[in-house]
């Protein structure tokens, strides 16, 4: 089995893997899987309310954990527009995202990525994955598989080898609602 086919058996039995995004390397595992929510923010030290990024190969696969009813139609194509690519937004939660995804919030940050790999991962996995960056809480973000296997290597049961897109930060994050940059990208 090569190293594809055995990140998306990981996915696929509940397991947190590591993944090249693409400005660095995110963490990932199922968004309906809440043991599996519980392992990833354990991995990255990181506290349940603020919430996790879900990533997909496109907009389809992110339809069902977004409320498209409280969003206008030029909400929606002008984050249409920007996808896909380095842009995450913040829209109005469905009623099949969880606490465990959405954090002290009434709202999901969802991206669809232009990273080839990332996509192939998503539709091979046949659902988005939850994206947050690879590294422990306060540590640098991981640029290649060496720092994400120095820093969380233990803690991973698999790292999808590949490279990111050549970016220097992290995504770009926008509100839907009122088109505000939350983070510059």
């Amino acid at each position: 089995m090569d190293n594809f086919q055995s990140t998306v058996a990981a996915l696929q039995s509940g397991e947190v893997i590591a993944y090249p995004t693409e400005g660095v390397f995110g963490v990932g595992c199922d968004p309906d899987d809440t043991q599996a929510i519980e392992k990833l923010l354990a991995v990255k030290e990181r506290p349940v309310e603020k919430g996790l990024i879900l990533i997909a190969a496109n907009y389809d696969q992110l339809r069902p954990y977004i409320d498209e009813s409280q969003l206008t139609d030029e909400q929606l194509e002008n984050v249409r527009q920007t996808w896909p690519g380095p842009y995450t937004w913040i829209m109005p939660a469905s009623s099949r995202v969880s606490s465990w995804l959405s954090g002290a919030f009434d709202t999901i940050a969802v991206r669809v990525t232009d990273h080839a790999l990332v996509q192939k991962l998503c539709l091979a996995y046949g659902k988005p994955i939850t994206s947050t960056s690879a590294n422990l809480s306060g540590m640098p973000s991981c640029m290649t598989t060496d720092e994400v296997k120095q820093q969380l290597g233990d803690r991973l049961t698999a790292i999808l080898e590949g490279d990111t897109g050549g970016r220097d930060k992290p995504s770009e994050i926008r509100d839907a609602r009122s088109q505000q940059v939350l983070r510059q990208g």
